[in-house]
Protein backbone atom coordinates (compact mmCIF):
# COMPACT_ATOMS: atom_id res chain seq x y z
CA UNK A 1 0.00 0.00 0.00
CA UNK A 2 1.20 3.48 -0.87
CA UNK A 3 0.05 6.68 0.89
CA UNK A 4 0.38 9.82 -1.21
CA UNK A 5 -1.05 13.30 -1.71
CA UNK A 6 -4.39 13.33 -3.49
CA UNK A 7 -4.13 14.31 -7.15
CA UNK A 8 -6.88 15.95 -9.28
CA UNK A 9 -7.59 12.63 -11.03
CA UNK A 10 -8.42 11.00 -7.68
CA UNK A 11 -11.56 13.05 -6.96
CA UNK A 12 -14.07 10.52 -8.35
CA UNK A 13 -12.44 7.62 -6.50
CA UNK A 14 -12.39 9.66 -3.26
CA UNK A 15 -16.08 10.51 -3.66
CA UNK A 16 -16.87 6.82 -4.20
CA UNK A 17 -14.95 5.84 -1.08
CA UNK A 18 -16.94 8.22 1.10
CA UNK A 19 -20.25 7.20 -0.47
CA UNK A 20 -19.49 3.55 0.30
CA UNK A 21 -17.98 4.14 3.73
CA UNK A 22 -20.67 6.51 5.03
CA UNK A 23 -23.77 4.90 3.50
CA UNK A 24 -26.79 7.22 3.59
CA UNK A 25 -24.57 10.15 4.61
CA UNK A 26 -22.05 9.48 1.84
CA UNK A 27 -23.28 12.21 -0.50
CA UNK A 28 -23.05 14.86 2.24
CA UNK A 29 -19.55 13.69 3.19
CA UNK A 30 -18.46 13.69 -0.44
CA UNK A 31 -19.71 17.28 -0.86
CA UNK A 32 -17.95 18.27 2.37
CA UNK A 33 -14.68 16.82 1.03
CA UNK A 34 -15.11 18.82 -2.20
CA UNK A 35 -15.57 22.05 -0.24
CA UNK A 36 -12.66 21.33 2.10
CA UNK A 37 -10.44 20.42 -0.86
CA UNK A 38 -11.09 23.85 -2.37
CA UNK A 39 -9.62 25.44 0.81
CA UNK A 40 -6.33 23.51 0.81
CA UNK A 41 -3.08 25.43 0.49
CA UNK A 42 0.61 24.61 0.73
CA UNK A 43 0.58 25.81 4.34
CA UNK A 44 -2.76 24.52 5.59
CA UNK A 45 -4.78 21.39 5.08
CA UNK A 46 -3.85 18.07 3.60
CA UNK A 47 -5.62 15.48 1.48
CA UNK A 48 -4.07 12.01 1.35
CA UNK A 49 -5.06 8.82 -0.42
CA UNK A 50 -4.03 5.21 0.10
CA UNK A 51 -3.45 3.23 -3.04
CA UNK A 52 -3.27 -0.57 -3.33
CA UNK A 53 -2.81 -2.48 -6.58
CA UNK A 54 -3.33 0.75 -8.52
CA UNK A 55 -6.69 1.53 -6.86
CA UNK A 56 -7.44 4.32 -4.41
CA UNK A 57 -8.80 2.47 -1.36
CA UNK A 58 -8.73 5.16 1.35
CA UNK A 59 -8.81 8.90 1.89
CA UNK A 60 -8.04 11.24 4.80
CA UNK A 61 -8.66 14.98 4.90
CA UNK A 62 -6.95 17.36 7.32
CA UNK A 63 -8.38 20.90 7.33
CA UNK A 64 -7.21 24.18 8.79
CA UNK A 65 -8.96 25.11 12.02
CA UNK A 66 -8.26 27.49 14.88
CA UNK A 67 -8.00 27.33 18.63
CA UNK A 68 -9.26 30.51 20.25
CA UNK A 69 -6.58 30.71 22.95
CA UNK A 70 -6.56 33.63 25.42
CA UNK A 71 -3.18 34.86 24.12
CA UNK A 72 -3.90 34.59 20.38
CA UNK A 73 -5.55 32.43 17.73
CA UNK A 74 -3.60 29.23 17.07
CA UNK A 75 -3.66 27.52 13.66
CA UNK A 76 -4.39 23.79 14.07
CA UNK A 77 -5.74 21.00 11.87
CA UNK A 78 -8.94 18.96 12.01
CA UNK A 79 -8.83 15.33 10.84
CA UNK A 80 -11.89 14.23 8.90
CA UNK A 81 -13.51 12.98 6.92
CA UNK A 82 -11.60 9.75 6.67
CA UNK A 83 -12.94 6.81 4.70
CA UNK A 84 -11.84 3.39 3.53
CA UNK A 85 -13.46 1.21 0.88
CA UNK A 86 -15.39 -1.61 2.58
CA UNK A 87 -13.26 -4.29 0.86
CA UNK A 88 -10.08 -2.67 2.25
CA UNK A 89 -11.25 -2.14 5.83
CA UNK A 90 -9.43 -3.90 8.64
CA UNK A 91 -6.13 -3.81 6.77
CA UNK A 92 -4.51 -0.77 8.40
CA UNK A 93 -5.44 1.72 5.68
CA UNK A 94 -6.87 4.37 8.03
CA UNK A 95 -3.93 3.97 10.40
CA UNK A 96 -1.42 4.44 7.57
CA UNK A 97 -3.23 7.54 6.28
CA UNK A 98 -3.38 9.12 9.74
CA UNK A 99 0.24 8.37 10.61
CA UNK A 100 1.50 9.83 7.32
CA UNK A 101 -0.68 12.91 7.79
CA UNK A 102 0.66 13.48 11.29
CA UNK A 103 4.25 13.20 10.00
CA UNK A 104 3.61 15.84 7.34
CA UNK A 105 1.80 18.17 9.76
CA UNK A 106 4.58 17.80 12.35
CA UNK A 107 7.08 18.91 9.71
CA UNK A 108 4.85 21.94 9.02
CA UNK A 109 5.00 22.81 12.76
CA UNK A 110 1.28 22.31 13.32
CA UNK A 111 0.84 22.15 17.11
CA UNK A 112 -2.27 19.95 17.34
CA UNK A 113 -4.73 17.86 15.34
CA UNK A 114 -8.35 17.44 16.47
CA UNK A 115 -11.07 15.00 15.49
CA UNK A 116 -14.45 13.56 16.38
CA UNK A 117 -14.36 9.79 16.56
CA UNK A 118 -14.17 6.50 18.38
CA UNK A 119 -11.74 6.80 21.32
CA UNK A 120 -11.10 3.07 21.18
CA UNK A 121 -9.60 3.38 17.71
CA UNK A 122 -7.90 6.76 17.94
CA UNK A 123 -6.29 6.21 21.34
CA UNK A 124 -4.13 3.56 19.63
CA UNK A 125 -2.70 6.43 17.58
CA UNK A 126 -2.02 8.58 20.70
CA UNK A 127 -5.12 10.77 20.42
CA UNK A 128 -6.58 11.69 23.81
CA UNK A 129 -9.71 13.40 25.14
CA UNK A 130 -9.18 17.06 24.23
CA UNK A 131 -10.91 18.31 27.38
CA UNK A 132 -8.13 16.88 29.55
CA UNK A 133 -5.76 19.48 28.06
CA UNK A 134 -8.25 22.32 28.54
CA UNK A 135 -9.63 22.42 24.98
CA UNK A 136 -13.31 23.19 24.53
CA UNK A 137 -15.58 21.64 21.91
CA UNK A 138 -16.94 23.79 19.09
CA UNK A 139 -20.42 22.28 19.63
CA UNK A 140 -22.29 20.75 22.54
CA UNK A 141 -23.47 18.05 20.10
CA UNK A 142 -19.99 16.49 20.15
CA UNK A 143 -19.89 13.78 22.83
CA UNK A 144 -17.04 14.41 25.27
CA UNK A 145 -15.29 11.07 24.57
CA UNK A 146 -15.40 11.73 20.80
CA UNK A 147 -13.71 15.16 21.03
CA UNK A 148 -10.05 14.21 20.74
CA UNK A 149 -6.65 15.76 20.09
CA UNK A 150 -3.08 14.77 19.47
CA UNK A 151 -0.42 17.31 20.28
CA UNK A 152 2.61 17.53 18.02
CA UNK A 153 6.13 18.85 18.80
CA UNK A 154 5.15 22.50 18.09
CA UNK A 155 2.47 22.43 20.82
CA UNK A 156 2.95 24.61 23.91
CA UNK A 157 0.74 24.45 27.03
CA UNK A 158 -0.64 27.99 26.55
CA UNK A 159 -2.23 26.89 23.23
CA UNK A 160 -5.57 25.94 24.75
CA UNK A 161 -9.07 27.27 24.23
CA UNK A 162 -12.10 26.61 22.07
CA UNK A 163 -11.69 24.76 18.79
CA UNK A 164 -13.16 26.61 15.79
CA UNK A 165 -14.07 24.29 12.94
CA UNK A 166 -13.59 25.25 9.28
CA UNK A 167 -16.74 26.82 7.85
CA UNK A 168 -17.67 23.95 5.46
CA UNK A 169 -18.26 21.61 8.42
CA UNK A 170 -21.01 23.96 9.62
CA UNK A 171 -22.53 24.48 6.16
CA UNK A 172 -22.84 20.72 5.70
CA UNK A 173 -24.08 20.21 9.28
CA UNK A 174 -21.17 17.85 9.92
CA UNK A 175 -20.29 18.86 13.47
CA UNK A 176 -21.37 16.54 16.27
CA UNK A 177 -24.40 14.30 16.26
CA UNK A 178 -28.02 15.18 15.54
CA UNK A 179 -31.14 13.33 16.64
CA UNK A 180 -29.27 10.78 18.70
CA UNK A 181 -31.14 9.96 21.90
CA UNK A 182 -30.05 6.59 23.20
CA UNK A 183 -29.80 7.66 26.81
CA UNK A 184 -26.11 6.77 26.74
CA UNK A 185 -23.20 9.01 25.84
CA UNK A 186 -22.06 8.26 22.30
CA UNK A 187 -18.41 8.11 21.40
CA UNK A 188 -19.05 9.44 17.90
CA UNK A 189 -19.07 7.80 14.51
CA UNK A 190 -17.32 4.52 13.96
CA UNK A 191 -14.28 4.46 11.77
CA UNK A 192 -13.37 1.99 9.08
CA UNK A 193 -9.81 0.86 9.90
Amino acid sequence: MKVRHEEPGDADAVAGIHREAFGEHGDVISELVDDLRARLSREAGLSLVAEARGLVVGHAMFSAGLVDAPVQLVAVEVLGPIGVRPDAQGKGVATALIRRGLEILSARHVPAVFLEGDPGFYSRLSFMPAGTLGFRKPSLRIPDPAFQVITLPAYEPWMTGTLVYPEPFWRHDSVGLRDVDTGEPDAGPSLPS
